[in-house]
């Protein structure tokens, strides 16, 4: 295989599919990456695994690519949300990131009483989404939510998923986290803020029975690397990485 690209497009995929191409994707493949009529391009929507494609139109404004075969199968990530609250910018990218490149379902940014993070734009945090699945040969996007209130998002709490938090209270516990947890179940973690949650929002959380302190080791870690440490330790525990 000789593509050099490799390609998120909102549009079907499958053997003999012609994918139209845009201004910003065409100035991409085009004019940056300097791909030819014929050169090979690898493709994924999200939902019909990766296909090789080829240019068959390579225009300023606009091109053409046709499908050829699947290389992959849609490969989903486990059944797990991230819960986080939005820091400053380049660290809230970072999560969005590492959290596609580890294999995250859905992403749910949370507002609590000391979030300090800038305002959260939804449709700029699933471009980040989109880049870091193209880069890291995932097939599928997670869901990037609307940021909602911590509350609000535990009102409506569905009751079969295990919620675990981050609880800086028990730093220097034991991390494991293979107690209690079911291989391929319905899970999620929440990371909290900068500032951590306040006394009332601790309360809240170790009076719901879905819910599931952890400790992330002996030390207290920064939002961005708790949100990749207990996704790693998921992910060994009860994940795809077992």
């Amino acid at each position: 295989m000789d593509a050099k690209v490799r390609l998120y497009v909102d549009q079907p995929l499958g053997a003999g599919q012609a994918v139209a191409v845009g201004p910003e994707q065409a100035t991409y493949l085009f004019a940056v990456m300097r791909l030819p009529v014929g050169a090979a391009v690898l493709l994924f929507n999200g939902r019909d695994g990766e296909w090789l494609a080829r240019v068959v139109d390579a225009g300023k404004r606009r091109g053409a690519l046709l499908c050829e075969a699947q290389t992959r199968a849609l490969q989903l990530p486990p059944d797990l949300w991230l819960l986080f609250s939005p820091v400053r910018k380049e660290r809230t990218h970072f999560i969005v990131e590492k959290a596609v490149e580890l294999g995250v379902a859905r992403l749910v940014p949370v507002t609590t009483r000391f979030t300090q993070g800038e305002r959260w734009r939804q449709d700029k945090h699933l471009a980040h989404a989109i880049e870091a699945a193209e880069q890291c040969g995932a097939t599928f996007v997670p869901e990037v939510g609307e940021v909602q209130p911590l509350e609000r998002v535990l009102a409506d709490w569905p009751a079969d998923r295990a919620l675990l938090w981050a609880d800086e209270a028990l730093s220097g516990q034991s991390s494991a986290l293979t107690g209690g947890m079911v291989p391929g179940g319905a899970a999620a973690i929440l990371v909290g803020p900068e500032g951590g949650f306040s006394d009332e929002e601790k309360a809240r959380l170790r009076g719901l029975s879905f819910v599931r302190p952890i400790s992330l080791g002996p030390r207290i870690l920064r939002a961005e690397t708790a949100a990749v440490a207990a996704l790693v330790l998921w992910q060994a525990a009860a994940g795809d990485w077992r």
